[in-house]
């Protein structure tokens, strides 16, 4: 422990700008590494997720950005339109978010609305924990058969009854729980695949015509954004178009998800181009800054370390130190960063954000967890790259110096 001590004291850490520059530089390093990682996981997981709807003959919405939406023309006479169409000439799939409402419940979490077809159900495939498959054939005045997410099940198990006094159809409705959907249930975003919604607190809603027509037109405008067409042609697609803009005064764009691929890896790439860049100088400037205060000191303190070599210290030993004190940065770094994220995590629950509060060991989630071992095998590689080299330079020290001195 004594010969630790002194390594680290008088020759690691001998000059404290380098130092502690180390300590900062690597750090920073593995935050990089850990949100590039984990990045990339979840743009992975919206890969495998949004294969369903990368399929021939398979098209999605998207409102043009150069399209101005002027309410006085998008009124609810035009999007009834618009389903009437669509339900003469297409077979869609229907998802869209509705409004945050506030029912009891034992985190206390305000919950947010899905509304989804039975196309958009089946090509999705939910994976349920508890309870069976929802029914779409129900009648608006019974009860309405509901999903709900992990964290609502505590207060509603399969089976019971929700009130909501408020809803899209401007009445009161009871909502009967069907089933429970798998802890940490999410959707991802078809433009933005490392962008998701997690759905732990929200109620999922089963969609048929007879609601669309008596729903709001806020669900009914906002179900037409990311409409997914199904078994259909670019002539199709570009009817509808024309039925669109001549009902709503819109220009939609409908793209195959091959296409919103490409849209996202186009800029995404890029991003992560630029932080493999950034981490790989980092590595490099660790690597001087390391190797230059290693060997200064080592020269400073020549005299010290060559009695230390006459008296059993050998350069694997020297080795041995060097790795037991970069391994220790590592831990620190981890520990840090697993910590941060945690709170991170945990500030979703605070702050009550229904849409990304998720259930993990320790607060942290898989992703999070793979992340992690990602930085841990990148600080190992690291480690070695330093280490080596500091202790290449240091051999070529005569030694015979020390000894004069």
């Amino acid at each position: 422990m004594k010969i630790f001590k002194f390594i680290v004291s008088k020759i690691l850490l001998r000059k404290a700008v380098p130092g502690i520059g180390v300590m900062l530089l690597l750090c920073m390093a593995n935050y990089i590494t850990f949100t590039a990682a984990r990045s990339i996981l979840s743009a992975f997981q919206g890969y495998q997720e949004t294969k369903y709807v990368n399929q021939e003959g398979i098209y999605i919405a998207n409102l043009d950005p150069d399209s101005h939406i002027d309410m006085g023309i998008a009124d609810e006479n035009g999007t009834q339109a618009v389903y009437s169409y669509l339900n003469s000439n297409f077979k869609y799939a229907f998802y869209t978010d509705g409004f945050m409402i506030s029912i009891p419940n034992s985190d206390d979490m305000e919950i947010s609305l899905g509304y989804m077809n039975e196309q958009y159900y089946r090509l999705n495939g939910f994976e349920l924990s508890q309870g069976t498959d929802l029914y779409f054939d129900y009648q608006l005045d019974r009860e309405i058969p509901v999903l709900i997410g992990k964290g609502l099940s505590k207060t509603y198990p399969v089976g019971a009854t929700i009130e909501m006094e408020e809803s899209v159809l401007g009445r009161p409705l009871t909502l009967k729980v069907q089933g429970v959907l798998k802890q940490n249930a999410y959707h991802s975003n078809y433009y933005a695949l490392n962008s998701k919604t997690y759905y732990n607190f929200s109620i999922l809603f089963p969609v048929n015509e007879e609601f669309i027509d008596r729903a709001s037109m806020d669900i009914q405008f906002n179900g037409l954004m990311d409409i997914i067409l199904l078994d259909t042609s670019e002539e199709e697609i570009a009817s509808l178009s024309e039925v669109i803009k001549d009902n709503l005064g819109l220009r939609f764009n409908f793209f195959s998800q091959k296409e919103n691929y490409d849209y996202f890896s186009e800029y995404y790439f890029h991003s992560l181009k630029i932080i493999f860049i950034t981490t790989f100088i980092l590595l490099i400037v660790i690597t001087c800054i390391s190797v230059w205060n290693a060997l200064v000191s080592v020269r400073l303190m020549l005299k010290d370390l060559t009695i230390n070599l006459l008296v059993g210290l050998s350069y694997s030993k020297l080795k041995r130190i060097f790795y037991g004190y970069f391994g220790m940065l590592s831990f620190v770094n981890v520990a840090l960063i697993s910590i941060f994220t945690a709170f991170n995590r945990y500030g979703c629950w605070l702050r009550k954000d229904a849409t990304f509060a998720a259930y993990g060991l320790f607060g942290l989630i898989g992703m999070d967890w793979l992340a992690l071992l990602l930085v841990v095998v990148s600080d190992i590689a690291i480690g070695i790259i330093v280490v080596e080299s500091m202790l290449w330079k240091i051999k070529k020290v005569p030694i015979s110096l020390g000894v004069l001195q």
